[in-house]
């Protein structure tokens, strides 16, 4: 009889493989798969740059006969149509000798929504759906996009102990030391774009670029906030409600300054708040956000949750989230 404590735990590890796939496989969801026989993992996959092809047809091509009998774990149903790059991957694990295969989180999109679950059934394969919280993080940017046409947000911030994020004459570097530098560049390469105010552009004229070995290519799209035009290499948001036009893209890292988190966190769009705190006091200085139109400190309370804290060398990482994010 399968355990369900071990089930999760594997669908858990597809989960954290499939970071692999971020931000490459965009427009596709980022998706992991686990091929288990005897307790031991046989096979692997991630969804491949561009999207295809995807995590389980991956997995299921490196186990060859090791597939027969064994289990899947895969975090999204498997697809249900046919591409112009082959056959679903519903059809192909249909046909293939697996025994079971648990899946993390249905799929919104029309085309696969319980359709492929429904054609494994059908074909006989014992299908079992199992949600769990670390799946449906590891999917927040494609589940956002489906569900609420925008993308998953995420607001940084670098501050002092007082919540100042430069001196008063505009002096920002570096608050925050060389390791939790290091970790803002790695989350910046798992984003599909970046935003900063525009006020912060032209004051800084920030590159935001990942300067980490081997994700030097990884840098996202440029955005800027602003109602007018975008200086070149970047691209224009007038407004944070706007976002929803910003095509496929599923992960939005929002840099700041000041302005722009206020106007993000004013229309209720983060997501997720990623807070480095430095052990310096600067007093009088630049405050980390501006007006966010707060009416009253009870309305304050309630809107978040913290999922994170640890050490960055000498300042303190904080991670806070409404539902859920994931960004480490």
């Amino acid at each position: 009889m399968p355990d369900a404590d071990v089930d999760a735990r594997w669908l858990e590890a597809a989960a954290r493989l499939a970071a692999r796939a971020r931000p490459s496989s965009r427009p596709n969801p980022a998706v992991g798969a686990l091929i288990v026989r005897d307790g031991q993992v046989v096979a692997r996959g991630w969804t491949q740059p561009g999207g295809r092809p995807h995590a389980e047809a991956v997995a299921l091509a490196t186990a060859g006969a090791a597939a027969d009998g064994a289990t899947l774990y895969v975090t999204l149903e498997p697809c249900a149509h046919d591409g112009a790059r082959g056959p679903s991957c519903a059809a192909s694990l249909a046909a293939s000798p697996l025994a079971r295969i648990v899946v993390g989180c249905t799929d919104p999109d029309p085309r696969t929504a319980g359709a492929g679950l429904g054609a494994l059934e059908a074909a006989g394969k014992n299908v079992i759906l199992m949600p769990i919280p670390s799946v449906e993080a590891s999917l927040a940017g494609y589940l956002r996009q489906r569900r609420e046409g925008r993308p998953e947000v995420t607001l940084k911030l670098a501050t002092s102990i007082d919540g100042q994020i430069a001196l008063a004459d505009g002096t920002s570097r570096w608050i925050t030391g060389a390791p939790a530098r290091a970790h803002v560049h790695a989350l910046r390469a798992r984003a599909d774009a970046i935003l900063v105010g525009g006020a912060t552009v032209r004051a800084d004229a920030p590159t935001l670029d990942v300067r980490l070995p081997g994700l030097e290519e990884q840098a996202p799209e440029r955005w800027v906030l602003t109602r007018g035009a975008a200086p070149p290499g970047w691209r224009a948001l007038a407004a944070p409600e706007a976002i929803g036009a910003m095509a496929d893209i599923q992960y939005l890292f929002v840099e700041g300054g000041a302005g722009a988190g206020a106007a993000f966190l004013a229309a209720d769009l983060v997501d997720c708040l990623v807070l480095y705190r430095a052990p310096i006091v600067i007093g009088k200085g630049r405050a980390s956000i501006g007006d966010i139109g707060l009416a009253s400190l009870e309305a304050a309370h309630g809107r978040w949750r913290l999922a994170d804290r640890r050490r960055l060398g000498s300042d303190l990482l904080e991670v806070y989230d409404r539902a859920r994010c994931s960004p480490a």
